[in-house]
């Protein structure tokens, strides 16, 4: 899958796991938060998008949001 050693520097490596995966219908935003200070961001979310990740918050993002993503960039490239 690549290089994913900015895993080392990502700040939920730091935090309670279970903020990244709530509860459907759970609050995603104290995991937004710790994702909105990190400096891998883009890294965690370019992976979540490679691999298709459908749980979770990556890179700042939910499943929602990284669907709706996906859908535009599809689109993007389609026009």
């Amino acid at each position: 899958m690549g290089d994913v050693s900015w895993r080392l520097e990502a700040l939920c490596a730091e935090t309670d796991p279970e903020a990244f995966f709530p509860e459907k219908g759970g609050s995603t935003r104290d995991a937004k938060r710790v994702c909105s200070g990190c400096t891998v961001r883009a890294e965690c979310l370019e992976f979540a998008l490679a691999s298709d990740e459908r749980f979770g918050i990556w890179g700042g993002l939910s499943e929602r949001e990284r669907r709706r993503l996906r859908l535009q960039q599809r689109t993007h490239l389609s026009a």
